[in-house]
C-alpha cells in the first residue's frame, strides 16, 4: 500500500500567531481543575492518586471488562548484542495519544464506533498502554487531559512532568472541550533528577507558529550523566512540507543549544539526546533528512526493525477518515548514536492485528501507535 501524508489540521489563517512573549516553563494547572474521580480522590493533589502501578493496571483492566476486545499483541525485538554500561538501561516511549476533543469532535474517524472514542473508555486504554510498558521517559502529543488525569495519576506513580499547550489549539473549537492540547514530557523521578525544562514555540523564518516543543535536561541519579530529552508535534497536513522543514530547522537550533556543556566548555562532549515526536512527515521529507544529517549525530531508533537496519517501518499511523484511508510513518524516536545504543524495539502490529476499521478502535485508543525502545549508554572510550 502506498504511504501518504493525510490531509489534516486547520487552515493557513491559523498557522501563525501574533508575536508573543516566550512560553512559560510549564502550563500552570487551572485553579478549577478537578482530578478524575475514577483515579484520584479530592482535588489538585497527586497524593490522592494511586501509587501502585500494578494495582492501577488491574483497575484499568477491570474497568475495560472481561468481554473487552483483545489488545494489540506486540513484542520486543532485540536489535543489538553490543556492550552497554551495565545497569543503565533506559526505556523511552513516544506516543500521539489523540486529543479527546479531536477524536470526538473534528477528526472524523468514520469507521470507529462512537463508544470507542469516549473518554470514559479511552482513558483506561491510554493508561493501560503506558503501564504495560512502564517507560522511564514518556513523550506525548495531543494531550488535552494533562491537569485532570495524566499529570496527577503519573505523579502518584513517581513521574515528574511538564506540559506545553499549543498557542492556538483546534480543541478549543469543540463544544465541551477540556482545554488546549499540547505536548507532555514525563520522567521517572526515581531514575532522574530534573535540571531544567523549557517550553519553546517553534518558528518559521523567525515568525512564531502554532507548533511547540518541550526541552528537558535530566541527570541520571545512579551515574550522574546529564541526559537531554525533547518532544514536539510538527505541523500536520499535506502541502505544508516546507513549513515542517522550517520548524525542524528551528527545533534543531534549540536542540544544539540544549546539549552543550552548561559550563560553556567547547571541548566537553555533548549530552546524550532523545528527540521524540509526531513529525507529521514521512521519511522522504526534507525535515526527516535534516534530522538524519544534523551535526547532532542523530539516528532513528525504529529503523532497527528493518531487515537492513536502515528502513523505517511501513507505518506508525493508520486511519480512515471521511476523506479516505491514510497509512504513513509519521512518528519517530531520534537518539544520539555516538553515546546511546538501541537494545530492543517494540514491534509494529500487522494489518490483520489492526483490523479492517484501522485506528482508533475498541482495542486501541489512538490513530497513532506507541513507539517504545530500550536504550543503553555506550562505554566511554
Amino acid at each position: 500500500m502506498e504511504t501518504v501524508v493525510c490531509p489534516m489540521g486547520g487552515g493557513a489563517a491559523r498557522l501563525y500567531g501574533a508575536l508573543t512573549p516566550p512560553l512559560p516553563p510549564t502550563s500552570p494547572q487551572p485553579a478549577d481543575a478537578n482530578l478524575d474521580p475514577a483515579f484520584c480522590q479530592g482535588r489538585r493533589s497527586s497524593s490522592a492518586c494511586p501509587s501502585d502501578p500494578a494495582a492501577l493496571l488491574r483497575q484499568c483492566e477491570d474497568a475495560l471488562g472481561a468481554d473487552r476486545a483483545p489488545r494489540l499483541h506486540r513484542t520486543f525485538t532485540r536489535v543489538t548484542d553490543g556492550d552497554g554500561v551495565p545497569g543503565n538501561g533506559v526505556r523511552v516511549m513516544q506516543w500521539n495519544i489523540l486529543a479527546q476533543a479531536l477524536g470526538e469532535g473534528l477528526d472524523g474517524f468514520v469507521r470507529c464506533p462512537p463508544e470507542a472514542l469516549s473518554w470514559s473508555r479511552r482513558k483506561y486504554l491510554i493508561l493501560e498502554e503506558i503501564l504495560t510498558y512502564r517507560p522511564h521517559i514518556l513523550c506525548l502529543q495531543e494531550v488535552d487531559h494533562y491537569h485532570d488525569t495524566l499529570q496527577p495519576v503519573l505523579a502518584g506513580l513517581g513521574y515528574g512532568g511538564h506540559f506545553c499547550p499549543k498557542p492556538w489549539s483546534p480543541c478549543l473549537e469543540v463544544e465541551g472541550n477540556n482545554g488546549p492540547d499540547g505536548c507532555a514530557l514525563f520522567f521517572d523521578r526515581s531514575r532522574y533528577e530534573l535540571l531544567d525544562s523549557v517550553n519553546v514555540r517553534l518558528a518559521a523564518m523567525r515568525i512564531p507558529t502554532n507548533q511547540i516543543a518541550v526541552l528537558t535536561t535530566l541527570r541520571c541519579r545512579s551515574s550522574g550523566t546529564r541526559v537531554c530529552v525533547a518532544v514536539t508535534h510538527l505541523k500536520a497536513r499535506s502541502g505544508w512540507e516546507w513549513l515542517r522543514s522550517a520548524q525542524g530547522s528551528d527545533f534543531l537550533g534549540h536542540l544544539q543549544n540544549l546539549v552543550r556543556d552548561p559550563a560553556g566548555d567547547p571541548a566537553a562532549s555533548a549530552a546524550p539526546l532523545f528527540v521524540c515526536g509526531d513529525f507529521n512527515a514521512v521519511p522522504t521529507e526534507e525535515v526527516y533528512r535534516r534530522f538524519a544529517a544534523s551535526p547532532l549525530g542523530l539516528d532513528s531508533a525504529y529503523k532497527k526493525l528493518g531487515e537492513d537496519g536502515a528502513t523505517e517501518p511501513e507505518f506508525t499511523s493508520w486511519k480512515i477518515r471521511s476523506t479516505g484511508e491514510c497509512r504513513a510513518t509519521l512518528d519517530y524516536i531520534w537518539y544520539s548514536r555516538d553515546s546511546l545504543r538501541v537494545d530492543r524495539v517494540l514491534d509494529v502490529p500487522t494489518e490483520e492485528q489492526i483490523g479492517p476499521n484501522r485506528l482508533p478502535s475498541v482495542s486501541y485508543p489512538s490513530d497513532h501507535l506507541s513507539l517504545v525502545c530500550d536504550f543503553s549508554f555506550k562505554e566511554k572510550e
